[in-house]
């Protein structure tokens, strides 16, 4: 296995057409579905850059940001943005297409945290990774500033007292009706 790949060997992009059968009940293509093909544009991308067996450990973000309709082609893109010792962020951009008139719309971005594996289920070492470009630098950046606030959210968490008085008379400010059986 190579020391380190670049990011541009990582790349995976794949392409279909959206059917009335991967509709939600309002017609607009189910954001389940459209989360099926994103981990599996994950698993093969990182696969592929690994050289591995990969498995989903978290998806850290998939913003849903236009409806994709049916008739569209569904365009996505992945590449590793990331890469720590076993495990690699894979960066996906979704991407829809009127195919009459060649219209794209941006319509979902995604970052998937894969780890891969050997043949016994073991974390396995993956290869560094070679940024050629600034766009490359700035998708590994914003990888490491996502890793960051996961963190700092999980010490919160830890440290953070829900049943202190000054917590419960903060929830005042938001639409709740509290009635705790103490």
């Amino acid at each position: 296995m190579p020391d380190f790949k670049t990011v541009k060997s990582s790349r995976i992009t794949i392409s279909e057409l959206m059917l009335p059968s991967h509709t939600n009940f309002s017609g607009k293509i189910h954001g389940g579905y459209i989360l099926s093909l994103l981990d599996q544009i994950a698993f093969a991308c990182a696969c592929k850059f690994s050289g591995n067996y990969c498995v989903t450990a978290a998806v850290d973000t998939v913003e849903f940001l236009n409806p994709i309709e049916v008739g569209e082609l569904v365009i996505m893109k992945a590449s590793v943005n990331y890469v720590g010792t076993s495990s690699m962020i894979i960066g996906i951009r979704v991407e829809s297409e009127t195919i009459q008139t060649g219209k794209i719309k941006h319509c979902n971005s995604s970052y998937f945290t894969m780890v891969a594996k050997d043949k016994d289920g073991k974390n396995v070492k993956v290869p560094g990774l070679i940024l050629s470009n600034l766009e490359d630098v700035w998708r590994f950046h914003h990888c490491i500033n996502q890793i960051k606030l996961k963190k700092e959210k999980k010490l919160h968490e830890v440290i953070f007292d829900h049943k202190s008085a000054e917590s419960l008379s903060e929830l005042k400010n938001y639409n709740i009706k509290l009635e705790l059986d103490l």
